[in-house]
């Protein structure tokens, strides 16, 4: 039943959060790319420290052991980030043709790293080759993120599904920007969103290899927890809050602190949901 569970739910945060951002990237809801990244940073962040880390911390591992962990989990995803940008600048150079398609894709060249992905600043090559940079890299990041959704419900069904939904949330912009990369190198959107779609399904994938690795490695399911903990505050962090750290009017202001609170809203609205089954 749990397997079932996991497979479900990886399903709909890998394929859900393509459908999603395809929406909000090719119609007149894009203009609303900002509050989607408000509430996805809210989201992660509520998840994270309220529900995670809590459950981590009530195995019978010492404090210090699972915050020692949860702080070389956000210098490990640090390095990669790191690692990653250092290999795509040598890879692909910061030349004047670069800046433009920086430009072009915002948000989007913001991917990264974390929770065992190679989830990297993959959009800044050439349209021509940078389609099969950001599938690969999809696909590898998506799998993680199956890992740790499974981590999450093998713990309890309540934390799976808020790791979920977590997941869901903080994968739209990023896939927003993987929409934006193939339907400029292939100039088909249709086709961008099944080759995305595809790669989120590489989520399910994660789940179903994380809920037999996890399984066979019980008694270390608080460091997978803080793990996913540290994954999600680095995102959160590093990638998203940066994002929103621009001057802005007092109403542009207190519109995404509102979905920043909205982002924390729902993950306990569905804690709440789910606790009740």
């Amino acid at each position: 039943m749990t397997l079932i569970a996991i497979t479900l739910a990886t399903l709909l945060a890998g394929i859900g959060s393509v459908w999603l951002a395809a929406v909000l990237s090719f119609g007149w809801l894009a203009r609303y790319t900002q509050h989607m990244l408000s509430l996805s940073a809210g989201a992660l962040m509520a998840t994270a420290f309220m529900h995670l880390l809590p459950e981590a911390f009530e195995s019978q591992i010492g404090a210090q052991a699972l915050f020692a962990t949860l702080l070389a989990g956000l210098l490990f995803f640090f390095l990669l980030d790191k690692a990653e940008l250092w290999h795509h600048g040598h890879e692909h150079g910061h030349g004047p043709q670069a800046e433009p398609e920086a430009a072009a894709h915002g948000s989007a060249q913001r991917h990264h790293t974390h929770a065992a992905h190679n989830h990297g600043h993959h959009h800044a090559g050439a349209p021509t080759s940078g389609g099969w940079a950001v599938l690969t890299g999809d696909s590898v990041h998506c799998f993680g993120d199956g890992i740790l959704i499974a981590s999450a419900f093998l713990a309890d069904t309540r934390l799976g599904v808020i790791a979920a939904l977590a997941v869901l949330a903080h994968e739209v912009p990023h896939h927003m920007g993987d929409l934006v990369v193939l339907r400029h190198s292939s100039g088909n959107h249709r086709a961008a969103i099944v080759k995305v779609s595809l790669a989120g399904a590489v989520t399910a994938l994660g789940g179903v290899t994380g809920y037999w690795l996890v399984e066979q490695l019980r008694d270390y399911l608080p460091y997978f927890l803080v793990v996913a903990s540290s994954s999600f505050v680095y995102v959160a962090l590093a990638d998203l809050i940066p994002q929103l750290q621009k001057r802005l009017s007092l109403r542009e202001t207190i519109a995404q602190i509102a979905w920043l609170l909205c982002g924390m809203g729902l993950v306990t609205v569905v804690s709440g949901l789910a606790h009740g089954r």
